[in-house]
């Protein structure tokens, strides 16, 4: 479970104030709003990488609000999917492994079976040059899951997908949803989107939070 309670969050001369919100495990929460709101700035802060200073954060319990990044349980999905151009897919899945210290042989069976159930085997071996949008995406949220976080953040993760590749990425969001093992915060300027994944959806402008409100997700 994450919960935030009352969090201060600079990014320049930006900053959210007063952010509290709580996902329980198995729970969707989308955050929306325009350009600029803040969206962004909250998922950094909680993810680590944006300093908190005020608020306290904390996943399962634990007080995580100055912790690490990688000591927070929580991985992030990018918009661009932060992929490694002189990497092959097969590395770049297997990074968070690697971190860790599992062996190379259990890292490739990891890597291998997460590609599968993403639909994503063809490219191991391939680099992260040429890929469609689609393929960047399914390669990011499979790192991001072979963390095996509590919390998964998802930052305009279809937003740059064309309508068809779109429609694919979220029947994978709906799956990784419906297994119900994580607490996912996700931020995207898309109500359709929202509706499609969310049980609830929170409207932020000018770094202030609205209450939640249930969403219409099947």
């Amino acid at each position: 479970m994450l919960t935030c309670d009352a969090l201060t969050i600079h990014a320049g001369r930006f900053h959210v104030t007063n952010c509290s919100l709580q996902v329980e495990r198995g729970q969707w929460q989308t955050i929306m709003g325009p350009t600029g709101c803040g969206k962004t700035t909250v998922l950094e802060g909680i993810c680590g990488l944006r300093y908190i200073s005020s608020g306290s954060l904390t996943i399962n319990g634990a007080d995580v609000t100055h912790a690490p990044p990688g000591q927070r349980g929580i991985s992030l999905v990018p918009q661009d999917g932060a992929l490694f151009a002189g990497m092959r897919v097969e590395q770049m899945m297997g990074i968070p492994l690697r971190a860790r210290g599992v062996r190379r042989k259990d890292r490739s069976t990891a890597v291998r079976d997460m590609a599968a159930q993403l639909g994503i085997a063809s490219l191991l071996r391939r680099s992260a040059a040429g890929l469609s949008g689609g393929e960047r995406q399914r390669i990011a949220l499979g790192r991001a899951l072979l963390c095996k976080p509590s919390v998964l953040c998802l930052d305009e993760p279809l937003s740059a997908l064309d309508m068809e590749t779109k429609a694919a990425m979220r029947t994978v969001l709906q799956r990784i949803r419906d297994k119900g093992d994580l607490s996912v915060l996700h931020v995207t300027h898309d109500m359709a989107e929202a509706k499609v994944l969310a049980h609830t959806i929170r409207i932020m402008e000018d770094g202030q939070l609205s209450i939640p409100f249930e969403a219409t997700c099947p």
